[in-house]
This record gives structure tokens, sequence and C-alpha cells, in this order.
């Protein structure tokens, strides 16, 4: 066993208990599948970092969800970020960083931290019967062909009618699993439905939205910065959204506010990348024993 240093970070927010969690483990990177998992389950946290050394970039981050490592995740970005920016580990205003997903490029401005997600990569439509089945809604909640987006890891993104739409949704499991099969993603619980509708929660907002997930995960994500970089790029490619920049918002409705700003790089129809842009919080750090052995 060995200890590594930890930081919990509350992402997408500028307070205590907002936003989403991400616990941040350091010099972790080498670690094991399993041992990585198992930390993240051990937090009842959707998602953790483990970073290293990086002979391609400033420093390399692993992504795990507690049934898997994952290329990349928006929310755990920030909070990677706001950590290694609270113990004095960047120097400068910009630094890149290694991921599953390929490079990601940091830019540092005041208290909020801007990643560029690569440009986004429009998959497959899926029918809005089976989403709907998904999301335990009707058929004519959904306002907009549902389709399978990724700027790093891929959402079926699902625009709903309003925000009583967005406030009833129910994931049903057994549809999901059923729409994924449908889909080729049988086994695995990825390409979940990010659901959006074109209102903020607060006045500030230009969208809000939800992800509701399958166990072992927490069966609800308080902000979602990957499917949220998607979600901007499905939102200007079908001309959904006027703004150039806007401000995403999600988990008001559990208490969880956080709120993103959101801006295209490139034109609609040819973008070059998403940057989504949050500030994250330090809401505790420590030690944790880990088991000290090569990854998997």
């Amino acid at each position: 066993m060995h200890w590594f240093d930890f930081d919990w970070v509350d992402a997408f927010t500028d307070r205590p208990f907002g936003g989403n969690g991400c616990a941040v483990v350091h010099g972790g990177a080498h670690l094991s599948v399993a041992t990585c998992t198992a930390y993240v389950r051990e937090t009842s946290l959707v998602e953790c970092t483990f970073t290293g050394p990086s002979e391609i970039a400033d420093i390399k981050v692993r992504y795990f969800l507690a049934s898997r490592e994952i290329p990349f995740a928006g929310h755990p970005t920030i909070a990677t970020v706001a950590a290694m920016r609270s113990r004095g580990l960047i120097e400068g205003q910009s630094l890149t960083l290694e991921t599953g997903a390929g490079l990601v490029h940091i830019r540092l401005e005041g208290d909020n931290i801007e990643m560029t997600q690569i440009a986004p990569e429009f998959g497959a439509l899926v029918p809005a019967d089976l989403v709907a089945e998904v999301i335990s809604l009707p058929k004519d909640a959904i306002i907009s062909p549902p389709q399978v987006v990724s700027t790093g890891l891929p959402f079926c993104i699902t625009v709903l009618r309003d925000q009583d739409a967005l406030k009833s949704a129910k994931l049903d499991t057994n549809a999901l699993r059923m729409m994924l099969a449908d889909q080729g993603y049988a086994g695995t619980d990825m390409m979940e439905p990010f659901l959006v509708t074109l209102s903020g929660s607060t006045e500030q907002g230009d969208t809000s939205a939800r992800l509701l997930l399958a166990p072992p995960s927490p069966p609800e994500d308080s902000f979602t910065g990957s499917a949220t970089g998607a979600m901007a790029a499905y939102l200007w490619h079908y001309g959904l959204m006027e703004k150039d920049s806007f401000i995403a918002e999600q988990g008001h409705g559990m208490g969880r506010p956080g709120q993103a700003q959101v801006t295209r790089v490139g034109p609609s129809d040819a973008m070059t990348g998403i940057r989504v842009a949050g500030q994250g919080f330090v809401l505790m750090r420590g030690q944790v024993a880990l088991a000290n052995e090569s990854a998997e």
C-alpha cells in the first residue's frame, strides 16, 4: 500500500456542495483499473481522476467510473485542474492534459478554467420512441431528433419541450439496455440520453439539463461537462442556439446547482472544438492508502 494525496473538488461551481464532486488522486495514474474503480465506489462519486507524468503533455489524467475507465470526462477535468492549481502545481495560464480521448488544452482566466474539447463527432440518429421509453416520457416530449454526439465521450443528445418534461423524466434501466443493444452499445451504460431544454433553471441560463445514470453509478449526475460540450455542438449544428457562447445549467433540481460557459470554435457547420469553462471549489483534501501496483 502507498499513501496518495487527494483533493475532493466540486466542479462547475464557486461554492461548497454545488456542481459535481470529483476526487483527484495525485500521482495515481499508474494504479490498476481494479484499484481505481474500487476507490470510486468507496467515494460514492460518479467519477474520480488519477494523475501522473506525461511525455506528450504537461500531465496525464485517467478517468474512472465505479465500473470502468473512460477516455475523458468534463467535470473531472475542471476538478483536476482546480486541485492542481490549489496546490501550486500549475505555472502560467495554460496547460495540456493527456487523456484517453487525446490532448485537452486548458486555459486559466481568473477563477475560470476553460477546456477545449475535441471537434464534435455526430453519430447515429436514435429513434425518438426508443429514447422516450428510456426516460419514461411520451414521444411528443422530444422536440428534435435524438442523436449520438461526442466531443470525447458519446451521449444521446435529447432536446425536450419544456422544464416540466425535464423534471418528469425517469430512467427505465431495462429500456436503456434495449436501446443500447439496438444502437450497438450492448454491455455498456455509455451513450445515456442527455436531456436538455432550451431555457435555463435561472435567469442567467440559456439551457438546463439532466443526465440519469444506471447502477453502479449514482442515479443522476449533477453536472456533466463532456455531455455539455456534445449538447452545445448539437444545438449549433441544428440551428437551435443563436448565440456563439451561452450559459449551460445543470443540477438545480438536485440542490447542487452548476453552471458552465460554452463557446463554439469555428462555424456551426465546421466546428473544430467546443470550449467549456467553469470554476472549481476544493472542498477537502487528505491522503488515501491504495495498492501501489501497475495499471492493467
